[in-house]
């Protein structure tokens, strides 16, 4: 199958963009056109499974409001009366909740509707309201055409990433959070026989450990269902995300913890429980990178114990 990213270029380019510069010259110009916002295709993870829905020949028409206002309603006409087949493919399938992705849209309204701002914060508080799947949202994708230069004015600075004291206290609750989980309540479930509470605590692991990965990489980390396969297109870490697949593949750990005492395990690990070495394991690739980028020159592998080390760089 073709990548939704690359269907929507080319039936852009093959009817869109005669549609703009015949039909509406002036809006034309100050326009931008591509694909981004939410959904596989433009993350470039769509695959034949992602076809049942949200698929199809389309593309983003953005508008700044006050030609929005003017064109917005003929432009989404003359959009939508373009071929609905385009190389083989049918037209797009769209579910409710997937409607307003594509099409015409308000430039203005785009970045409203996901991040809650139309422009780049200015202050750390700011930063810190955004959520990390909002930004990953309005900077992914890829901009076909933007003459006026407005959508990407926005789109370039949320890509400059965050501020070093943002970017610093988000890594920090991550790492607490991945410690919390993983290093700590997960073995405390597990003695308990709280099995409930053990997979919750293996699930926030993974969760914060792959939000660790991608602020290393100064990268925002997409929703959840897509955090794992994009971890495959990080620069450092990567290797994280085969190791936590194999936590998966860990036969059950029950008998691992039986006849565990409360005072057993305090100070050293059940290596009785392929979960907790595994787990160790990731923490040791994200102290060897804390170390590598001069966040840490501590060699302890139990991440809370790193936080004071990183507050201190704000």
């Amino acid at each position: 199958m073709m990548k939704g990213l690359e269907l929507a270029e080319a039936y852009y380019k093959a009817y869109g963009q005669e549609m703009l510069q015949t039909e509406f010259p002036q809006a034309a110009q100050q326009a931008a056109v591509g694909l981004v916002g939410y959904g596989s295709e433009c993350l470039g993870f769509d695959d034949e499974v992602s076809m049942d829905h949200d698929y199809g020949p389309s593309f983003c028409v953005w508008l700044p409001r006050e030609v929005y206002r003017q064109y917005g309603v003929r432009m989404q006409a003359a959009y939508e009366a373009l071929p609905q087949e385009f190389m083989g493919c049918k037209g797009r399938v769209m579910q409710e909740q997937g409607r307003g992705r594509v099409g015409v849209l308000c430039l203005e309204d785009f970045y409203l509707g996901i991040l809650g701002r139309d422009t780049v914060p200015g202050t750390d508080a700011e930063w810190l309201v955004l959520s990390e799947e909002s930004l990953a949202a309005v900077t992914n994708g890829r901009v076909f055409e933007d003459h006026l230069g407005r959508f990407s004015e926005v789109r370039n600075g949320l890509l400059q990433y965050y501020p070093k004291s943002v970017w610093i206290r988000k890594l920090v609750q991550a790492l607490a959070k991945a410690a919390q989980a993983g290093q700590y309540n997960y073995a405390r479930a597990m003695k308990r026989g709280e099995r409930i509470a053990a997979e919750l605590s293996l699930t926030e692991f993974i969760q914060e450990s792959m939000k660790i990965v991608y602020l290393l990489n100064r990268k925002y980390a997409p929703f959840y269902k897509w955090m794992h396969r994009g971890l495959q297109e990080l620069a450092v870490c990567a290797e994280v995300g085969d190791m936590l697949n194999l936590l998966y593949q860990i036969p059950d750990p029950a008998s691992a913890w039986e006849g565990v005492k409360a005072e057993d395990y305090l100070y050293h690990l059940n290596i009785n429980d392929g979960r907790v070495l595994i787990i160790e394991a990731v923490c040791s690739v994200i102290v060897q990178e804390l170390n590598a980028q001069g966040l840490s020159a501590l060699q302890d592998n139990f991440l809370q114990n790193h936080l004071q080390t990183l507050l201190e760089k704000i």
